[in-house]
């Protein structure tokens, strides 16, 4: 299945792909195709601010999200897993349609695929450049109209503890296809417009060092590193399937990844902030990551704080 991304990239042909959260669907378009198929992207292009959007979320009560992460905080206790992002979906109304909303909304990373979904990610996955793969973790999110909101997310404990075990997994995982991996910036802070309200998110960067025939072997590379580990959790296999069965529904293209390769470089996104359509019905799936030391009502609040239209 990957098979044909190394095929497009070996031969420089430029193309774009996305896949589903655990790497078992794979779509691969050329760019030139993109139009016929109803798929349009955008990468870091800032858009101009609009008006207020109507959005009303239809979340899964507080009680019933509870019981769901009580039962991960029992697999933590029993050592099956450390840290897992819990996510649900949420049914939305809103006056726009999925075309409208790609369009306005202002994210680097965009895709839309046409009568499916559309994703405005703030997340990289990883990029590829001069030979040099890297990749963003993101992990950790407060309201930044909280006083010294800033000190008061880096600071926390549990925060510093969840990034630091995304942070390690995330350098595992790049030592399987690169050499020389390092932890470039750790735990800085970035400002992003979420609705009404702006939120911090807390990111490092990691980098190593390809061969430089690396485009022979993309699609391998790409296979390795799937599902996100800033979206899955540690240790990454057990993780996933602990979520499965906890979560309740399929988070399908949510939370996978999608990339585009210009015939030299390759630029990816982890599809966070996520709106599916179902049946003419909008669903948005979010979540946040769950450790021993985490709060239901804050991990329940985060959840809700990531239904937004930027």
């Amino acid at each position: 299945m990957f098979e044909a991304i190394t095929e497009y990239a070996s031969a420089k042909i430029p193309f774009l792909f996305f896949t589903n959260f655990q790497g078992n669907k794979l779509s691969i378009f050329k760019l030139d195709e993109l139009e016929k198929n109803g798929i349009e992207y955008s990468i870091k292009k800032a858009k101009k601010n609009h008006p207020h959007i109507r959005l009303k979320k239809n979340p899964i009560s507080f009680k019933e999200y509870k019981v769901k992460f009580d039962k991960f905080i029992i697999q933590i206790k029993k050592g099956n897993t450390y840290l897992g992002n819990l996510t649900q979906p949420t049914p939305i109304e809103c006056d726009l349609n999925l075309k409208e909303i790609f369009d306005i909304a202002n994210a680097d990373y965009k895709l839309h695929v046409k009568d499916k979904f559309v994703c405005f990610s703030p997340e990289p996955f990883i990029t590829i450049q001069d030979n040099i793969i890297k990749t963003y973790p993101m992990k950790g999110t407060i309201d930044a109209s909280l006083v010294d909101a800033r000190t008061l997310i880096l600071e926390n404990e549990k925060e510093m503890a969840e990034h630091i075990m995304i942070v390690d997994l995330l350098r595992n995982d790049l030592s399987i296809v690169a050499k020389e991996v390092r932890v470039d910036k750790f735990r800085f802070t970035q400002k992003i417009k979420a609705g009404e309200k702006e939120l911090l998110h807390v990111s490092s960067e990691i980098s190593g060092k390809l061969e430089a025939d690396w485009q022979n072997n993309l699609g391998d590379i790409i296979k390795k590193l799937i599902p996100a580990g800033s979206i899955s959790g540690t240790p990454k296999k057990s993780t996933v399937k602990i979520l499965e069965d906890i979560e309740g529904y399929k988070r399908d293209y949510f939370s996978g990844v999608f990339g585009v390769f210009d015939g030299e470089n390759l630029q990816t996104s982890v599809m966070i902030r996520f709106i599916e359509s179902r049946s003419g019905k909008l669903v948005y799936k979010s979540g946040g990551g769950i450790t021993l030391d985490s709060d239901a009502k804050s991990e329940y609040q985060e959840m809700l704080d990531k239904i937004y239209i930027p």
